[in-house]
């Protein structure tokens, strides 16, 4: 890799009116020490062996990256004037995410791209949630109390899965906006909570909150319970909940890079992302690598919400798993939301050289879900319905948490094998895959039945 590739291409816009020594922030993805291939990559499921194999890593990797924040702070000094300090660089996170915080100058950020241990580096821009629409309810909840279910769990026949698998003992940890821990549908569902400050600082709260409602939602979608009306909302009601509040705030991808480094110490199999860059990032897919290849946990990203043609970042690399919204327009029938984005995007020189996105889609309009007590008029709000590619994402999650509950011994990208290979498309075989449906909406029966 040259050292012009490392670099990412918003750094352009980014520094365009800087001076030499201006100083910017950004985010540095280090080499990952090779691991250990004799070791089963698909049986990591007890939380014991999933932090045991985190120490290992940070071991590995705390002497390339020290040295190389070493050896950028003694190269920098010497492009700055006297006057000048030094420039920041930290590691962020435990020393088993190969990233750090560094400030970047015209002058230093090529030599920092030409130390052999660094593998991208990416200016420290802000992210966004990928907001969803809230829709009325009343009508819609005579629907859900008349199943028993929401529409996402009935139409994915979720309920036939739940004699099999709940996700129990399955780590997703959801990278959003907090949550309401105190919900009576995630009662026992949270396990860890943080917040993650516009420092990049990883701070403890509790009780646990939420900074808006969006965090409340999607944990509800992915491992909630039932409502006092007999209402299940969750895919996987046994899988635990890791929720970092990496959206409250001035948050940038140093917030976002903080909390995937919380959920790889805390052991997570599933991370749920519903948040993006308004460009495309192609260097975030060295960071999806690292989880994928390296620590074996599966980055689900919602792909956005601006409508066929557009797509958000992360959620558009090439590794991404990443998830449309689908609607149900009749009993049997969906289609994909008009909302939802998706594009072809072509990379020449790379491989693969044509990606589709989304991978697959979800139920995502309408969807029902827990959310922070809200005083109204006619009294206290604790559930609502929201549209988005963001309602999608958690669907996903939480059949990949019943996946890798029921089948142990099954590596992650097996997992996203089946939940692709087995989704259903309606224009058939031939037309998968696409930028609308990605392979088709997912099928966890036969996801399940494939991985057997």
């Amino acid at each position: 890799m040259s050292s012009k590739t490392k670099i990412s291409p918003a750094f352009e816009p980014f520094m365009a009116e800087t001076k030499a020594n201006d100083k910017r922030d950004a985010i540095v993805i280090f080499k990952t020490p090779p691991r250990d291939d004799t070791r089963p990559r698909g049986r990591l499921r007890s939380l014991k062996q999933r932090l045991d194999f985190v120490k290992e890593r940070a071991s590995l990797q705390q002497p390339l990256q020290a040295k190389a924040l070493k050896t950028y702070k003694e190269s920098s000094a010497k492009r700055l004037r006297s006057s000048d300090r030094p420039l920041i660089a930290r590691p962020i996170g435990s020393a088993a995410m190969p990233a750090a915080h560094v400030e970047v100058t015209r002058k230093t950020l090529p030599d920092l791209a030409g130390q052999d241990d660094v593998v991208a580096i990416l200016p420290n821009q802000r992210i966004n949630l990928i907001e969803p629409k809230r829709i009325g309810e009343a009508e819609l909840a005579r629907r859900e109390r008349d199943k028993g279910m929401t529409w996402g769990l009935e139409s994915l026949e979720i309920p036939e899965l739940w004699a099999t698998t709940k996700g129990k003992g399955i780590n997703v940890a959801v990278l959003d906006t907090g949550v309401y821990g105190d919900h009576p549908a995630l009662a026992g569902r949270v396990k860890k909570f943080i917040v993650v400050d516009p420092l990049g600082r990883q701070v403890a709260a509790s009780p646990s909150f939420d900074g808006g409602q969006h965090g409340t939602h999607v944990c509800g979608t992915v491992a909630g319970g039932k409502t006092a009306d007999g209402v299940s909302i969750g895919v996987a009601p046994e899988a635990n909940l890791l929720a970092a509040g990496v959206l409250i705030g001035d948050a940038t991808l140093r917030t976002l890079i903080e909390g995937i480094s919380w959920a790889i110490d805390e052991g997570a199999d599933i991370i749920n992302m519903s948040l993006g860059f308004t460009y495309y990032e192609p260097l975030f897919a060295e960071v999806f690598d690292m989880l994928l290849n390296t620590f074996g946990i599966l980055p689900v990203c919602a792909v956005g919400n601006e409508n066929h043609g557009n797509t958000s970042s992360p959620g558009n690399v090439y590794n991404a798993f990443s998830v449309g919204a689908a609607e149900k327009i009749r009993v049997g029938r969906h289609d994909v939301a008009f909302f939802s984005s998706g594009a072809s995007l072509l990379f020449p020189d790379s491989i693969p050289e044509l990606v589709h996105k989304p991978d697959v889609v979800a139920p995502g309009v309408e969807v029902f879900s827990a959310v922070p007590p809200e005083r109204t008029p006619s009294g206290i709000i604790e559930y609502a319905y929201f549209d988005g590619s963001s309602m999608a994402t958690p669907h996903v999650a939480g059949v990949a948490a019943l996946l890798m509950a029921a089948k142990p011994s099954a590596s992650v990208k097996e997992v996203m094998a089946v939940m692709r290979d087995t989704a259903k498309h309606p224009g058939g075989e031939t037309k998968r895959p696409d930028n609308r449906w990605g392979f088709g909406m997912v099928q966890p029966k036969e996801a399940l039945a494939a991985l057997a």
